[in-house]
């Protein structure tokens, strides 16, 4: 674990006695059994760092394959995937004990993993083989391998689990596959070099962020066509999607702004100055904020998605990627990639106050956070 430099530890402590009077709101009197983690990949040091969030610690680094990229949890158990990218396989941790159970080959260069709704599948895009892995979650295993485009970046499974939707950046093109039949049914032309990918929560429509032509692409996963390729800033490279499905809100890397999209018409409404070199979204549950990571500026900006405007700017560590909020959305956790800590923004959405609280060391070049709340099942290890 990387130590943490004398200014910013006394930094963290004065900042601590300063915000002695802010806290976020009173949890619930949760049973023992309740654990709230956050799983944060470390590039750098072939680990993963769980943070207690209840109480905002460092639990353990948990070691893993090389340069670790991509984390999910499963919704259905208490799992949590790590994709190694340069190890080219995936290590299942048990989030009871916080230790690796298993790892499941894959193929070459995979960066990230989506797991389906029920719980019983992942599947994992593999760049530099041109393929998908399909895994059972069950039993640990690769089911299958479907060939796909060129250098696909990600594999989303939609809400419904029917549909798996994938980012071929090499080939300009986006692939659909059918979950059930485990095939790929279509493979249509998009954009130049397709990304990220959203999916609506009827599982209708797919938006693809595409950052070589400044576009998002609309498709529809009924008919497996495009609908509309959208114009947006330069370099879209990330898609924050609504909760109730209503609006999109794309990062553009290169234009310092955020675009807003009409998801039911497909129309792009308005784009927004946001911070330098914006990288990551993320929309609370309320469907009122937008956290952005301005990985140019070492900050996050919150955007009031209402009223249109820019509600504040919170300084956090260096380079600023991954966000994830805790569970009740009082608090926001920051991956900072080259500070090489974890940063806790305490939410007050009522008051529309966003606090740094303190700042949590984990592994190098921190690149992803999966929260995962649930019930022990077991007794702890002794």
């Amino acid at each position: 674990m990387k130590p943490i430099s004398f200014p910013r530890a006394l930094a963290a402590g004065l900042l601590l006695l300063g915000l002695a009077g802010c806290r976020r709101e009173a949890l619930p009197n949760y049973p023992p059994a309740f654990h709230e983690y956050a799983y944060v990949s470390n590039g750098k040091s072939d680990s993963v760092s769980v943070i207690d969030v209840l109480h905002f610690k460092l639990v353990t680094n948990i070691p893993v394959g090389h340069d670790p990229t991509g984390v999910a949890v499963n919704p259905a158990k208490n799992e949590v995937y790590v994709v190694n990218s340069g190890s080219d396989n995936v290590s299942v941790l048990d989030a009871e004990r916080n230790q690796v159970t298993a790892v499941i080959g894959v193929h070459h260069l995979p960066y990230f993993i989506s797991v389906s709704a029920d719980g019983r599948r992942a599947y994992v895009a593999n760049a530099g083989s041109a393929n998908v892995s399909v895994l059972d979650l069950e039993h640990h295993k690769l089911l299958v391998t479907l060939g796909v485009g060129a250098a696909p970046g990600l594999a989303r499974v939609s809400p419904d689990g029917r549909t798996v939707v994938v980012s071929n950046r090499g080939g300009d093109s986006v692939s659909l596959i059918d979950a059930d039949k485990l095939a790929v049914r279509a493979t249509l032309p998009a954009c130049s070099q397709p990304e990220d990918i959203v999916i609506l929560p009827d599982s209708s429509k797919a938006f693809v962020s595409c950052s070589g032509s400044n576009q998002v692409a609309a498709i529809d996963l009924k008919s497996d066509r495009l609908l509309a390729l959208l114009d947006v800033g330069q370099t879209p490279v990330d898609l924050a999607l609504k909760p109730d499905g209503g609006e999109l809100l794309v990062s553009n890397f290169a234009a310092d702004s955020i675009s807003i999209l009409e998801t039911g018409p497909n129309e792009a409404e308005s784009s927004h100055l946001i911070g330098r070199q914006p990288v990551r979204g993320l929309v609370n549950a309320g469907n009122s904020l937008l956290y952005v990571s301005n990985f140019g500026s070492d900050s996050v900006g919150v955007f009031g998605i209402d009223n249109r405007k820019l509600l504040a700017t919170v300084r956090v560590g260096s380079r600023p990627d991954a966000l994830a909020l805790t569970t009740d959305q009082g608090a926001l956790l920051v991956a900072d990639t080259a500070s090489g800590d974890v940063a806790v923004v305490f939410v007050d959405e009522r008051n529309s106050q966003f606090t740094l609280f303190t700042m949590i060391p984990v592994g190098l070049a921190p690149n992803q956070i999966a929260v995962k709340s649930f019930m022990a099942t077991r007794p702890p290890a002794q």
